[in-house]
């Protein structure tokens, strides 16, 4: 190290900073003092706690600037539902978010038909609550299940998961790109079956063991007030053998846990799954209380009560504790994934990747992703 004159030390207490540009290498720009002497021979990163500062920084401000800067944008939550007509899944929706967002309930004169192909519709709304805006778009998947044959009736929706995942490369592949990408991509998948008590059906196990490697997907057994709490907890302890004997992922997956505290939690929450549920817009008067429920001869089945379904558990996971990790999830491995083979693709084709080709089409999809 050289030398240097006292007037280009600037003293502070024991410690002299040195002026970077008068060091050989940047692994010497470091405090000339005994004290770090030999900083530059270790790669450890020390930590500074609250109680080794001199005095108040304001780091933590910053979690009030994140705040402020979101609830000013903003942001976006993609769900979609997938399940038989006749399971109650618009009813659901409208539960969850306390609101007509489903598409039945957007839709004038709306008249229920079974379709003979299964066609994906969205529908979009902002919700605000205590100055927090959220684009919530619904999609609905019509026609699924319904058929005598229902052969490949999944593919429509692995179309369309891939869709979104390619509109958003093509967004950030841009030279000049938006300062906010919008995101259509789905964030979670619903997946409603029907309470029969029994086993999943085969097109159960199909749709889910192939959108499961896509999307983030979150079974439910629709209706559930219709089987006793007896028939109920059989019926949920089957659909798990079902899953992990036919290599099923279902959100939260244990390898996405990040630490012991999120492992804990998750752990509660895949005890629980499939969420036996419950839907309703109605309100009825329970021990002087508004409470939302399906009125029955034999009383009123309370749809935020946990003794009578476990909606409340659909709820807080949905909203409340894992929609940021829903995202996360969805952008981090998912779309990640995605994008990976993309680019993967390119360079077997010796093609650059870029808006144009995708525009053009210059790029195959694989056999895997057309044809599943």
């Amino acid at each position: 190290m050289p030398h240097f004159s006292p007037e280009w030390k600037h003293n502070y207490g024991q410690f002299s900073i040195l002026p970077p540009h008068y060091f050989s290498s940047p692994s010497e720009s470091i405090c000339a003092s005994p004290t770090f002497a030999s900083c530059h021979e270790s790669d450890t990163q020390g930590i500074i706690k609250g109680r080794d500062l001199f005095g108040y920084v304001g780091i933590e401000a910053v979690l009030d600037q994140m705040r402020r800067k979101t609830m000013k944008a903003g942001f976006e939550f993609n769900i979609m539902v997938v399940g038989q007509s006749g399971l109650g899944k618009s009813t659901l929706v409208n539960t969850l978010f306390k609101s007509k967002v489903s598409r039945k309930s957007c839709t004038p004169n709306y008249e229920e038909k079974i379709s003979k192909t299964v066609h994906l519709q969205s529908v979009s709304h902002i919700i605000e609550e205590k100055g927090v805006k959220m684009k919530l778009t619904v999609i609905d998947t019509p026609g699924f299940g319904d058929q005598i044959n229902n052969e490949n009736c999944w593919e429509p929706i692995v179309q369309y998961v891939n869709e979104q995942y390619e509109k958003y490369l093509k967004e950030e592949l841009n030279v000049n790109r938006k300062k906010r990408i919008p995101d259509s991509r789905v964030h979670c998948c619903v997946y409603f079956l029907p309470a029969t008590g029994h086993w999943l059906r085969p097109i159960d196990v199909e749709f889910m063991r192939r959108l499961g490697k896509i999307v983030s997907i979150l079974p439910v057994i629709a209706k559930a007030d219709t089987l006793t709490l007896e028939e109920r907890l059989e019926f949920k302890q089957r659909i798990r053998q079902d899953l992990q004997a036919n290599g099923i992922r279902v959100y939260p997956q244990k390898e996405y846990d990040e630490d012991a505290e999120d492992r804990i939690l998750n752990d509660k929450i895949r005890e629980n799954i499939p969420f036996a549920v419950v839907g309703t817009d109605k309100e009825h008067q329970v021990n002087g209380n508004k409470v939302l429920g399906r009125k029955t001869k034999w009383g009123i089945i309370e749809v935020e009560n946990i003794a009578h379904c476990e909606f409340a558990h659909l709820r807080d996971l949905l909203i409340r504790s894992h929609l940021q990790d829903l995202k996360d999830v969805t952008h981090n491995i998912h779309y990640e994934t995605y994008r990976v083979k993309r680019l993967n693709e390119s360079n077997a084709n010796g093609v650059v990747l870029s808006p144009l080709t995708l525009e053009n089409g210059t790029l195959e999809k694989s056999d895997a992703e057309s044809h599943l």
